[in-house]
């Protein structure tokens, strides 16, 4: 069976061609690093690891792209809210989004471009828009530089729309605009801001908008036309929307295919910053193993919601404890190799017909689940069965794998030796913590700062306040030796 998947843009399952034979290029966007992720960030890079390892498994060359966005409005608020340069900000969550990556054991990304060390690529493309007739600088002289959505008349394309059903862009100033919708590409330097956020240009001193980096990014690494665009639903308009026009418009045939996974809700509402109800990766796995919660995001469809609670959460935990005990159980039983090399097997015949209908993992951990009732049968049995026992663990092993949950591969190996990756994430998601108690105390926000330092006690994790800045150790076990304070 051919991979298919499902085209937001037409809205149908077609199957997958890649452009170029054997190769697959993907790029989907990366956070916007004004806090920590939450766990509504994090179930898009879990999916787009799925994807990738399946594709992998399948013999692919697979190029990753999934970029930084490290400069925008609200870092810059955020710097000015916590007294702190933007940069700093910014940096601080990146290291918290890559401490999110290793804890759920995605793959790091094959690039990870950052908007700002992309500045020349974004300004060659403004200009190029400009010279094309689908862009103008603003008429008021601030350095602005608009998409002009009517000269484009494809605009909608992605999101089923037509130019006068949408809403107004609010991503600057609407005084030079022509129309309301009209989006930035470069936004001028406004007074107040911190010199360090802007560029020269010949517009002026400015910044990039939003959408123009990922065009000039994903264009960068994967060329001019690639395979699979994606990210979060809540992406598709205004932002992918707008990154499909000026791309086309300057003349690029852009992504052949768009994927979007859903979004993670808790109250019935989207799980977002805004709303004061994110749950952060660094504190969801202080209470469940990183292992169940990225079986808890891989287990339902891509495209349908999570609703999350702790309850749900939880009972995911065990359905896939019960699947790493048997594969615990079975290879001591067996003697067999714990390198999945080694090891050998094989996916599933039905399987591999669900991760190629458009990534449909509830159906392939119900190929699971029954070839380890089956297992549980083969260890009942004893001697008489060990061979097939060991078939079937291997087959086991390998679908696990392709969803990145096998008990004994490298990363989850570590973490459960309470050491080695899990250990290095968890101590620079608690550093991003720190820091965030740090700024709060220098704003003399008590309350916040102390509810950090709270947080971090009951999951275990003693702070010192020491002349050179804060300690952290757990279980007595100082793991700031070696580390700069």
């Amino acid at each position: 069976m051919t991979l298919r998947l499902y085209d937001s843009a037409t809205t149908r399952t077609e199957p997958f061609v890649p452009l170029v034979d054997g190769r697959v290029g993907i790029y989907h966007c990366g956070l916007t690093v004004q806090g920590p992720p939450h766990l509504g960030h994090i179930r898009k890079e879990v999916v787009f690891d799925v994807l990738r390892r399946w594709l992998t498994q399948q013999g692919y060359e697979v190029t990753l792209v999934a970029n930084v966005t490290d400069i925008e409005d609200k870092i810059l608020a955020k710097g000015a809210e916590e007294g702190r340069p933007w940069w700093s900000v910014a940096y601080a969550n990146e290291r918290a989004l890559h401490a999110a990556y290793d804890v759920l054991g995605c793959l790091p990304p094959t690039y990870e471009p950052r908007a700002t060390g992309h500045v020349p690529e974004i300004l060659e493309l403004v200009a190029t828009l400009i010279d094309r007739g689908h862009a103008y600088a603003a008429p008021d002289g601030s350095g602005d530089v608009y998409f002009d959505v009517r000269s484009w008349a494809d605009y909608g394309e992605l999101s089923n729309q037509k130019v006068d059903d949408m809403r107004d862009a609010e991503d600057a100033d609407p005084r030079g605009k022509r129309d309301p919708r009209d989006f930035a590409l470069w936004k001028g330097h406004k007074e107040g801001e911190p010199e360090t956020a802007s560029w020269p240009s010949p517009w002026g001193r400015g910044r990039p908008g939003w959408h123009i980096e990922c065009s000039a990014m994903a264009t960068k690494y994967l060329g001019t036309e690639f395979d699979i665009h994606g990210g979060g639903i809540d992406l598709r308009f205004p932002h992918h929307e707008n990154e499909l026009a000026q791309a086309r418009a300057a003349g690029m045939p852009f992504a052949r295919s768009w994927m979007h996974n859903q979004l993670v809700r808790i109250g019935g509402e989207k799980m977002s910053k805004s709303v004061g109800n994110s749950l952060l990766v660094s504190e969801v796995v202080r209470r469940f193993r990183p292992i169940d919660v990225r079986y808890y995001l891989v287990a339902a469809h891509y495209r349908s919601v999570i609703d999350y609670t702790e309850e749900s959460l939880a009972e995911a935990a065990t359905t896939y404890q019960r699947i790493e005990g048997f594969v615990r159980r079975a290879t001591e039983a067996t003697g067999a190799a714990t390198d999945l090399v080694e090891l050998g097997g094989g996916v599933t015949p039905g399987f591999a017909a669900a991760m190629d209908d458009d990534l449909a993992v509830p159906t392939a951990l119900a190929q699971i689940q029954e070839l380890v009732r089956e297992g549980n049968k083969q260890l009942a049995a004893g001697e008489s069965e060990r061979f097939a026992l060991v078939s079937t663990l291997a087959s086991v092993r390998r679908m696990l794998d392709v969803l990145g949950l096998d008990p004994y591969a490298a990363q989850w190996a570590e973490t459960s030796e309470g050491s080695g990756a899990e250990r290095k994430a968890l101590g620079t998601l608690i550093d991003a913590l720190l820091e965030q108690r740090t700024a709060a105390r220098a704003e003399k926000d008590f309350a916040t700062a102390d509810r950090v330092r709270d947080q971090l006690k009951a999951a275990g994790v003693e702070v010192e306040d020491t002349p050179a800045g804060p300690r952290w150790s757990v279980g007595g076990d100082d793991v700031n030796k070696g580390r700069e304070t």
